[in-house]
């Protein structure tokens, strides 16, 4: 019997790319969890220009740190955040948005040197190579956000990132986690089965995803209008079950988008859909068979409603705010293994 056609072709590597894949998935939730500490600390508009080649290196001598630092103080931020800081103390916010935009260019040369040493090596499997290349066109398009968010914040009169563009930047961040992790899963099966086809999105795990997608928006509502100061009761809202908007005459989509009590107050009880969108989709991963998936969706949903609940009562501690955007990245990532693992073709 010729068992020729029963396997992989030498000259293709899924196990490989997957586990290239993930890695690369590892190196984004770090740059999540890096990116949630740069706004909490104010540090995303210390570095006031954008240059991807020139900009890898750091100041290094006295010059260049003084330079660095004329130029954030003729921001506005400056003047109403920062007034009076030190060379020190820039130095400390310059750190964080440093190590964010270095993560940013450390991720991009770790997807596109292998992939295109995959290419080279004909290692790539049958209609994965374009696939890997849109994921490397959102990394990029991942960066381009970034400035742009950046940019929004350096405008005359502003003191701080747009909150849409920081909710646009982190949604593809989290999008562009999901995508990694379920091509990877996808090659892990083509591995154990030659014949294996990509898993297919079901209705369920789509519902599922977008009731997250909404309490992410949500989320990242929060952190660019520093909403989750506007309590640190829970469940009430100072002393209120519905606080009502910061402000009166604004539009609806002001009140749903950039009122902070309200984009609050939707934060807080969308989360409850959406768990229960969860709770759904990991019941049927296990009723599949597939218990560690399940195990790992309910971990991660579970423990981001405590921690969520525990960051708003503690007055917004940064370092538990930094693990809260933590375990969502990680719950984004389980909510992708739970909807391929429902979607594969049996």
């Amino acid at each position: 019997m010729n068992d020729t056609a029963d396997r992989v072709p030498d000259t293709t590597r899924p196990m490989a790319i997957a586990r290239w894949l993930l890695a690369v998935a590892a190196l984004v939730i770090l740059m999540v969890v890096v990116g949630g500490i740069t706004r909490l600390t104010e540090s995303g508009l210390s570095i006031t220009r954008w240059e991807p080649i020139a900009g890898t290196i750091p100041p290094l001598s006295e010059a260049q740190w003084q330079t660095e630092f004329a130029h954030y103080r003729q921001i506005d931020q400056y003047a109403a955040i920062h007034a009076g800081m030190t060379l020190g103390e820039f130095k400390g916010i310059f750190f964080w948005e440093y190590s964010h935009r270095l993560l940013g260019r450390l991720i991009g040369m770790a997807f596109f040197v292998p992939l295109a040493w995959f290419w080279l090596r004909r290692a790539i499997p049958t209609g994965y190579r374009w696939r890997l290349v849109a994921l490397l066109a959102l990394g990029g398009m991942q960066g381009v956000f970034g400035w742009l968010m950046v940019k929004s914040g350096l405008q005359p009169g502003m003191v701080e990132v747009a909150p849409g563009w920081l909710a646009t930047h982190l949604l593809t961040a989290l999008f562009t986690l999901a995508c990694l992790v379920w091509t990877a899963l996808d090659l892990i099966d083509l591995r154990a089965n030659p014949q294996a086809r990509p898993a297919r999105l079901t209705p369920l795990a789509a519902a599922s995803g977008a009731a997250l997608a909404i309490q992410l928006l949500y989320g990242a509502l929060m952190a660019g209008l520093r909403a989750g100061l506007v309590t640190d009761q829970w469940p009430l809202m100072n002393g209120a079950f519905f606080p009502g908007p910061s402000s009166a005459g604004e539009s609806l989509g002001h009140a749903l988008f950039g009122d902070p009590a309200i984009v609050h107050f939707i934060h807080r009880w969308w989360a409850w859909v959406a768990v229960a969108g969860l709770v759904l989709l990991a019941r049927r991963v296990r009723a599949s068979g597939d218990r560690p998936a399940s195990i790992a969706l309910h971990s991660a949903f579970g423990l981001q409603i405590l921690l969520g609940i525990a960051v708003v009562m503690a007055g917004v501690p940064i370092w538990l705010a930094a693990l809260h955007q933590l375990v969502g990245a990680l719950l984004v990532a389980a909510t992708a293994w739970c909807g391929h693992s429902i979607g594969r073709r049996r």
